[in-house]
């Protein structure tokens, strides 16, 4: 009944996971974005996610559910009850299961190693998992890799995956709108993404807007 209670003050739930490539910053700050715009945020990590937000930030996340929930909690400004955190393994998350509360799911960033065990519906972890629910049950899903040069087992994954409703939003900021520090180019891509989800947002101009 609480947990209920706390969800109706919230939007409804995005669940972000981000995953070992490079581009941890695209992730933390879509987190916080989320947050501003009132949404429930629900979270995974992978673990290998955890030494590339060690190596690439100073920030500092424990990997224990619990602990890293309150760890964005303060990071974000969140409410409480208004981010959730779930490990690889929690098959009693909502995101393991079509009959979970709806989610809109966005992985980012987005390993190659995850979008090949989510074009394949490997589902061998949590966020996989989510992942190939989001798919089966027709929800929204982001998947944001950050590789350079693709090869054709790449492509050919993000074109079976985009065949199947999900959208393949590659870390490649832009620059018309003459940033001017790399908090910048991280906001274009968060701005993106939160157009995809169709979430309001001052982050960066829309095209033609000033």
């Amino acid at each position: 009944m609480v947990e209920a209670q706390q969800a109706a003050r919230f939007h409804p739930p995005v669940t972000v996971a981000l995953t070992g490539a490079s581009g941890a910053q695209y992730g933390l700050r879509l987190i916080e974005a989320l947050v501003a715009a009132d949404h429930e945020v629900w979270v995974m990590i992978s673990k290998a996610a955890h030494l590339v937000i060690a190596t690439e930030t100073d920030v500092d996340l424990p990997a224990r559910p619990e602990r890293l929930a309150e760890a964005l909690i303060s990071r974000s400004g969140a409410r409480p009850g208004q981010v959730r955190c779930f490990g690889r393994e929690d098959w009693m998350a909502p995101v393991a299961s079509g009959s979970g509360a709806p989610s809109s799911m966005v992985i980012c960033p987005c390993s190659t190693g995850t979008l090949s065990a989510v074009a394949t519906g490997a589902s061998n972890n949590l966020i996989e998992r989510a992942a190939d629910v989001a798919l089966k049950e027709r929800r929204q899903l982001i998947l944001v890799p950050r590789e350079a040069p693709f090869s054709a087992i790449h492509l050919e994954h993000m074109l079976a995956l985009t065949r199947i409703g999900a959208v393949i939003l590659p870390a490649a900021p832009g620059f018309y709108h003459q940033p001017k520090t790399i908090d910048d180019l991280v906001d274009f891509i968060v701005a993106r993404i939160l157009n995809q989800l169709g979430i309001a947002h001052r982050l960066v101009p829309r095209w033609g807007e000033t």
